[in-house]
């Protein structure tokens, strides 16, 4: 028995050695992607954007990277994929189709996307605001609270800045921040960065210390279910960064959709329940002044109408990637003529914040806000992500350009 002990144990030995002298190679000047797992080598990106994938699958008769294209049998059960050309900088979703069968990639981490959790590669920016400095963090906390409105229990993430637990006598205004279509409460978490980009504006006093508040954004009435965002007229209608592939045309014609369907009972549960709740729980700064709200794609739709049927309550407002707050040619007359009436908007709004990118057809976005400025009203920021489209990359930049004019 010791024998054999000890031939077992010489060969678990042996093992890292066999493993060495068998070395994989790597295509020249690639790396892992950001978002594998640890160890795992597989998808590569290299410095001019070109992506490889990598997948072991010996039985299957056909294998395909979505948003991309089909991969290659190799001679060893592997699959491979090489980029035709490098991709656009940015976070992307993508899954792996076995056969016809769409799943996430089992060697990257997860996330919530076309309402299902797929994989993601990025295609570094090489800046630094979104990534982990060493600079004093602020925490992120799970809160869960029960709903009247739909009868179920509810979660979200709230962001809480840098000695918020040591200064127990502060106050803080408060950011009501919402994902796109298909996403959910995790979208700013993770795919967004924000309590890095957050973490880093307020070291450099470039922002002021503040509570982020990221809920879910479905909410129905009990017994009727939510608009899925995995069907192809639904991610078509909002042309989101799960279904814009790297080399695909930028701008996507939207059908016609129900659109008081998508956004459900989440603006009045927002104001009714979500916002008495974080005051009763968090050491807010209760009052319109400290109070705004931002969100990207369906959460921007989500933002103007909160903020502008509730100038009561919010003095701040920021739609990412979500249009003007109206027909331009209709500027007049939308929510109860406010924007002509100069004087009042003025004095309501402290921050009236619209971005796009270069690549989302910002045209929209643009004449809205010029025509806002054309009228007298003040506070009104247009920003233009260069070089991007429907994309967190978009929504990441956006964020660092917004929250340093907010609560000032």
């Amino acid at each position: 028995m010791k024998t054999l002990l000890k031939l077992a144990f010489s060969s678990l030995l042996a093992l890292p050695l066999t493993a060495n002298a068998q070395q994989e190679t790597f295509p020249e000047g690639s790396v892992p992607n950001e978002h594998n797992l640890e160890g795992v080598q597989w998808p590569r990106v290299d410095a001019k954007g070109n992506t490889y994938f990598k997948i072991h699958a010996p039985y299957a008769k056909k294998v395909q990277i979505s948003f991309r294209g089909p991969m290659t049998r190799e001679a060893d059960g592997y699959w491979t994929y090489v980029s035709p050309k490098p991709e656009t900088v940015g976070f992307h979703y993508y899954q792996i189709i076995v056969d016809s069968v769409s799943a996430a990639d089992p060697g990257t981490k997860s996330y919530y996307g076309m309402s299902k959790w797929v994989s993601a590669i990025e295609i570094p920016e090489g800046l630094p605001y979104d990534k982990v400095q060493n600079v004093p963090h602020g925490d992120i906390r799970m809160k869960k609270y029960w709903s009247e409105m739909t009868q179920a229990w509810r979660m979200c993430y709230v962001y809480t800045p840098p000695q918020y637990d040591k200064n127990s006598n502060e106050t803080y205004p408060v950011l009501y921040l919402q994902h796109g279509g298909g996403e959910n409460e995790t979208g700013w978490v993770f795919q967004g960065r924000m309590s890095n980009i957050i973490d880093n504006l307020i070291a450099e006093k470039k922002a002021v210390p503040m509570i982020v508040v990221m809920d879910r954004g479905y909410a129905m009435p009990p017994g009727q279910s939510t608009v899925r965002f995995d069907n192809p007229k639904t991610n078509a209608f909002l042309a989101g960064a799960a279904v814009v592939p790297p080399s695909a045309p930028r701008q996507t014609p939207r059908p016609a959709m129900n659109m008081q369907r998508m956004l459900g009972l989440f603006p009045k549960l927002l104001v009714k329940e979500i916002v008495p709740m974080i005051d009763a729980s968090f050491r807010t700064k209760p009052t319109r002044e400290n109070r705004a709200m931002a969100g990207l794609s369906m959460g921007a739709m989500h933002t103007y109408i909160v903020v502008m049927n509730n100038q009561d309550k919010f003095a701040s407002l920021g739609a990412f990637s979500g249009g003007g707050a109206g027909p331009v040619d209709q500027i007049d007359t939308l929510y109860d003529g406010i924007f002509a009436n100069p004087q009042k908007f003025n004095k309501e709004f402290k921050l009236f914040f619209m971005s796009t990118g270069s690549e989302e057809n910002p045209d929209r976005v643009k004449t809205f806000a010029e025509a806002m400025k054309a009228k007298g009203l003040k506070n009104v920021v247009y920003y233009e992500s260069p070089g991007t489209a429907h994309e967190w990359l978009t929504w990441r930049r956006s964020l660092h350009e917004f929250i340093p004019l907010l609560f000032k």
